[in-house]
């Protein structure tokens, strides 16, 4: 959720946060002439499919205006409490604070930690894939040690293939296991490596280890499937993308606006890179050259008349509820050790306190508090009512830290690198995803997709709808948790003018509102002058306004934002014109999404995410996105590494199979063997013929095992043996008839059996076999 950065010192957010992109969804989602207005103004993105230029965006800050009410920092609260809960599920594979671990540790075991890894214990994923021998010990230290220097190692050079040599180089000898195990699970989880730096991609266009693997269908090219497919493709895989878009990115959308000679980049989804440190967003802008541009966090706000907020009025309501969502921390953490599993919705909790405390009671102290609960339905898209209040900011230990940023240009110079020579077929929505012990079926668009393995990463607003048919159905228990967890609204008014009015000191600037039911109405709008290319205006709409906002024309959405525009700016005697081209976003209505991104609504819990990502039929169909990303959901790095984080489950599973296979291999060569040691010796042979009867069985009618043996020029070896089962009769009858010819076709015709290779027999032949077997022993040294 992109931050409304205002601010926010660690919002969730991002994730493409709020994509909205009707794209084909309705016959209205065209650029709309107004009678009104003269610039152009549309309700959707994807109609225009445009490159965005990739040279430096220019600044134009032209007429920049005064600085107007008091500029202060405003901490926006998406997580803010969980320190006080002790409920084990907060606590899981959490990070210690890195305050007061600072002095002790090194840059090493820092970066580590902003990449996500715990300072002193193994990640499930680790564990998983056997790094050391034993938990805990002296060999774990050792490992963890040898991880973070590698990590560290390429963290300081992102534009080089760091190899297994360099690695060793600066490590002791007798620590070699620990660096291959290491650098294996790094590589392999996408942790290093990664990126469109020269040396990466050269290195990437072949398989790391060398070995072929699995055929995957990918359904979906937004960040989550497209880093998935890169990973893949390195790893040996051959994939597919379908794209029921006629574009990539998914929730990243960025639409190249112009006019009256400006022209700018629009980020109509996920915008914000929320936290720099360890982000792998970050590491892709370091090697593209790209540079970041840091969030301000002077948010000022406006009165609904356009005059400044009081600074003494803002600074006590500020206290004020953050003081209520400390009493609703304290109320949750005695709820949930008392009453386990109890929930109630997070505004509820916030209300009560706030009627018991009488908090900003009067006019002005009201509508700020609103402003402030705006500020938190836009962080988790939901309304206040129907976030969990036990675990809404379940995802608030592993934040990334450092500044919140924009990209210039846009975060579809990521999309476009990322889905650079990847087999993407557009226009493909897929209707059905069948699953089996043979592999998975994909349909879409009247075509079918086969593969081994598929990965899913429709967004959970898709998955809730059921646009997309599971045969078999998907577990209950996924079923319950796509239903629990919220997936919610988000929506833009992104507006490019002829000139900045509004200033170039501040990035946001924020309004208040009279309706409490309409507080997320234009509450926040960000200045993307500074990246953007152009003078480049977004209004935010959040909570219940997000929904009655797709209801309303585009044109008179605009007249609404352009009122308020004015009322702040006239009265500074600053002429407010109107937009060379304006786009309102419409998420809730896009047939691929349903909406912006997900948070933790009643009943629900993180471990919703966790069971969203795990896989359905026995690593058959896997799952990627921001809402299967408990660490990190409604970000597009959460986004990101759930796409790494899968490619890495499907390695193993492709592995693991790999290993059942060679022994199903070994076992048929072992069968083959055993069949030729036993026809040295036949009961009956006549032409191509030999036959085996039961040792235990005089009956005419008892089972006979027969051999065919095909010689011909075009056989890949001297000779093929196929076999069937029949009677020891019926081995007599074919004995006395003349010709192979004859023969075959009797057994064919006559006795309705079909010849079959070794690995083909049934039950009933195998245990003929056994018992031949046991009459007739092999010798080991037989068996070579």
């Amino acid at each position: 959720m992109e931050p409304p950065q205002d601010t926010s010192e660690n919002p969730n957010d991002v994730l493409s946060d709020d994509d909205s992109s009707p794209e084909n969804t309705n016959p209205d989602d065209q650029e709309i002439p107004s009678t009104t207005l003269d610039p152009p103004i549309s309700d959707t993105q994807d109609e225009s499919s445009d490159p965005v230029p990739d040279e430096q965006p220019q600044n134009t800050n032209s007429n920049p205006t005064e600085p107007g009410p008091p500029a202060r920092k405003r901490r926006r609260r998406k997580r803010f409490f969980t320190e006080l809960i002790a409920n084990p599920s907060f606590s899981k594979n959490r990070r210690p604070r890195i305050s007061g671990l600072a002095r002790e540790m090194d840059t090493e075991a820092l970066i580590a930690i902003s990449v996500g890894f715990p300072v002193d214990s193994l990640t499930e994923e680790e564990i998983e894939a056997n790094v050391v021998s034993r938990i805990g010990g002296q060999e774990q230290a050792n490992y963890i040690v040898v991880r973070n220097h590698i990590l560290a190692r390429w963290r300081s050079n992102v534009s080089v293939w760091l190899t297994r040599e360099h690695a060793l180089e600066s490590i002791r000898a007798e620590h070699k296991n620990l660096v291959n195990a290491a650098y294996n699970f790094l590589l392999e989880h996408g942790y290093i490596n990664f990126g469109f730096a020269p040396a990466v991609k050269e290195a990437k266009l072949k398989s790391f280890d060398g070995v072929e693997r699995a055929n995957v269908v990918i359904v979906g090219a937004g960040l989550s499937g497209l880093v998935a497919a890169r990973q893949l493709v390195s790893m040996g895989f051959k994939v597919v993308i379908l794209e029921g878009r006629t574009r990539p990115g998914g929730r990243v959308k960025t639409r190249k606006m112009k006019g009256d000679g400006v022209v700018a980049a629009a980020d109509l989804g996920g915008s914000v890179l929320t936290g720099i440190n360890g982000n792998p967003l970050g590491v892709l802008a370091r090697q593209m050259g790209l540079p970041l541009h840091k969030v301000r966090d002077i948010c000022p706000l406006y009165l609904p008349d356009g005059k400044a907020v009081d600074a003494d009025v803002d600074s006590r309501i500020e206290v004020s509820f953050n003081k209520l969502l400390d009493r609703v921390c304290k109320l949750r953490h005695s709820m949930i050790e008392e009453v386990k599993s109890v929930d109630v919705p997070l505004g509820t909790a916030l209300e009560a306190f706030r009627s018991v405390y009488k908090v900003a009671e009067d006019s002005q102290e009201s509508m700020l508090l609103n402003w402030h609960l705006a500020n938190l339905e836009y962080a988790n898209a939901s309304l206040m009512a129907n976030l969990s209040m036990a675990y809404w900011d379940q995802d608030d230990p592993y934040e990334m830290g450092g500044d919140h940023c924009f990209i210039p240009g846009g975060n579809e110079r990521f999309v476009r690198a990322l889905a650079e020579d990847l087999p993407i077929f557009y226009g493909r929505t897929v209707q059905s995803i069948r699953y089996g012990i043979d592999g998975v079926r994909v349909y879409a668009g009247g075509q079918e997709f086969c593969g081994d393995m598929a990965l899913c990463t429709v967004p959970l607003g898709v998955l809730k709808k059921g646009s997309i048919e599971f045969v078999p159905e998907l577990p209950q228990r996924k079923k319950d948790a796509i239903q629990r967890l919220g997936f919610g609204l988000l929506n833009k008014v992104a507006m490019l003018f002829s000139y900045n009015f509004w200033g170039g000191e501040i990035d946001t600037f924020g309004h208040l509102t009279e309706d409490p039911s309409m507080r997320g109405e234009f509450f926040l709008f960000y200045s993307y002058s500074s990246v953007s290319g152009g003078p480049l205006l977004v209004a935010l709409v959040a909570g219940d306004a997000a929904i009655k906002f797709e209801l309303m024309s585009p044109v008179e959405s605009v007249k609404r934002v352009l009122n308020i525009l004015r009322g702040i700016f006239h009265p500074k005697g600053i002429v407010v014109p109107d937009p060379v081209q304006a786009v309102c976003t419409r998420w809730g209505k896009d047939r691929f999404t349903y909406g912006s991104y997900s948070h933790v609504a009643i009943g629900s819990s993180g471990d919703d995410y966790d069971i969203l990502a795990e896989s359905v039929g026995d690593g058959r169909v896997f799952f990627a996105g921001e809402a299967t990303n408990k660490q990190y959901p409604a970000t597009m790095h959460g986004a990101f590494l759930s796409g790494m984080r899968e490619a890495a489950n499907m390695l193993r599973v492709a592995r693991r199979r790999s290993l059942v296979l060679s022994d199903k291999v070994n076992n048929d060569l072992e069968k083959c063997d055993t069949l030729d040691k036993l026809f040295e010796n036949p009961d009956l042979t006549f032409g191509s013929f030999s036959a085996l009867f039961d040792p235990h069985s005089n009956d005419v009618g008892s089972h006979a095992l027969i051999r065919v043996k095909f010689h011909g020029d075009k056989l890949t070896s001297s000779h093929l043996c196929l076999y069937g089962l029949i009677t020891k009769k019926q081995a007599i009858q074919l004995s006395e008839m003349n010709g192979d010819g004859n023969r075959m076709n009797s057994l064919y015709r006559d006795f309705g059996v079909k010849l079959v290779g070794g690995k083909g027999l049934s039950n009933v032949a195998e245990l003929l076999i056994s018992r031949i077997k046991a009459a007739k022993p092999i010798n080991a040294s037989d068996k070579g």
